[in-house]
């Protein structure tokens, strides 16, 4: 779109763009711009732009307002005049208005207490997607799953709360008193937990070795937890409020 919106918001239209609409060779457009121009007694060099063409060729256009794009398509048929001023109001139209800009002092401090309170919602934004964006940091660099307790430090939780949110929506459970931590089939069956086998006490003697089963966290059910963990966070705000 060969288009300028110049100071004061004032929609000005390219010949090259004029030419296109008209079906019309561009040298001929300009040459009755610029009879246009003479007539008017306007100068010619102040609606003037250089471009370069396909073949890399500095070529001059011209960038026409609302009354003298008018002006020419006078001499034009109706239906390219139709086009043409279609195609203007459509830029007009795309062009913020002076309305946005306050004018007042009321004015000026209503828009700055919207913008104020604008930031604020962006910054609860990013404070709730905060997790998420960890988690999703980590799977940057994480080429396997993790333990617990580190994906806790990447989701932005202590341990414990951590083991604890995981055992009260049946994510974990254990089998007996004591005894290691276990992945609910469901959660295994939909990759987010693995189990992983590990040998304790492997610089002992080999009557004192000892092979446990670890619950790990995989890189789908690290961005799962963060988004989950975060709905979680956000309905105890809503229920404390």
């Amino acid at each position: 779109m060969n288009t300028i919106v110049a100071p004061g918001n004032t929609v000005t239209m390219s010949s090259r763009e004029i030419a296109e609409l008209c079906n019309k060779e561009h040298k001929n457009v300009k040459r009755d711009i610029q009879k246009v121009l003479t007539e008017l007694n306007l100068d010619a060099l102040s609606f003037e732009r250089i471009y370069l063409d396909d073949s890399n060729r500095r070529q001059t256009e011209y960038f026409l307002p609302r009354d003298l794009t008018e002006t020419l398509l006078t001499g034009y048929s109706i239906p390219l005049r139709h086009r043409v001023v279609t195609r203007l109001r459509e830029l007009e139209n795309a062009v913020p208005t002076a309305g946005s800009i306050p004018t007042s002092l009321p004015e000026a401090l209503r828009l700055a207490a919207d913008q104020a309170e604008q930031n604020q919602q962006l910054q609860k934004v990013i404070q709730d997607q905060a997790p998420q964006v960890r988690a999703l940091a980590t799977l940057t660099f994480t080429h396997g799953s993790i333990c617990i307790t580190d994906a806790a430090k990447h989701i932005g939780m202590r341990p414990r709360e951590l083991f604890s949110w995981l055992k009260n929506n049946r994510w974990i459970y254990r089998r007996s008193s004591g005894a290691n931590w276990s992945a609910f089939q469901s959660r295994l069956s939909a990759g987010l937990l693995e189990h992983k086998l590990v040998i304790l006490n492997k610089d002992k003697e080999e009557e004192s070795m000892k092979v446990v089963e670890h619950v790990l966290v995989t890189r789908k059910g690290l961005t799962v937890l963060a988004q989950s963990v975060k709905i979680g966070r956000a309905s105890c705000r809503e229920r404390v409020s």
